[in-house]
């Protein structure tokens, strides 16, 4: 902790806006001593900043060859890149954008990109889910029709063993000249493949 006495004649600093004619007197030193040695430069302009707070307003605001506002397409695609590489390290990304601070790339990921980069996951989630059961639907149609056809065939193939295999006339001829308690046809009736039953069991 500091003491009083210290405290008392410690200067207090403006913490507040910048002004226009701030500006002007920080640019003035900046253009003769160059953007360097930041408390000295605070002094030198007689302003009551200290040195954090020109060096960040020089960077980000009074620089010449600063651009600020209007992120193109391009330079949009390059910061969602870069972010995939190197994360939240905004000054490594800002210098792979000549004119562009960290602090204005910062505040445009925070205020637009990352909504939009969720924005996008959730619709391509939705999408992803949509196709899914999608999928699902169809694969259930296709083993609905395979089923359906093997029914069918198990069905023909039921019917062709009837017709070839039994004969109810046969079975049953009551015109035969063998007698009511003559069993031959109960023979050929034990006798049948073992197939058409199980068909039929189906």
């Amino acid at each position: 902790m500091i003491p009083l006495s210290r405290r008392s004649t410690r200067k207090e600093v403006n913490r507040g806006s910048w002004t226009a004619e701030e500006d002007q007197k920080l640019a003035q030193v900046i253009e003769i001593h160059g953007p360097k040695r930041w408390k000295f430069v605070a002094t030198k302009a007689g302003l009551n900043r200290c040195g954090k707070s020109c060096r960040l307003r020089w960077m980000n605001y009074l620089r010449p060859n600063i651009k600020r506002g209007n992120i193109s397409d391009q330079e949009e695609d390059l910061i969602l890149r870069l972010h995939r590489l190197l994360g939240n390290r905004w000054s490594l990304i800002a210098g792979r954008l000549p004119g562009r601070t960290d602090n204005e790339i910062k505040n445009y990921w925070n205020s637009h990109l990352s909504k939009k980069i969720k924005q996008r996951e959730r619709q391509n989630r939705a999408v992803s889910k949509a196709e899914q059961e999608s999928s699902d639907t169809k694969n259930i149609q296709v083993m609905e029709v395979n089923a359906l056809t093997i029914g069918r065939e198990d069905a023909s193939k039921c019917e062709e063993s009837f017709k070839s295999g039994f004969n109810g006339d046969e079975f049953f001829d009551c015109s035969s000249d063998e007698g009511p308690l003559n069993l031959e046809w109960m023979n050929k009736f034990l006798e049948m493949d073992e197939s058409w039953f199980t068909l039929h069991d189906i």
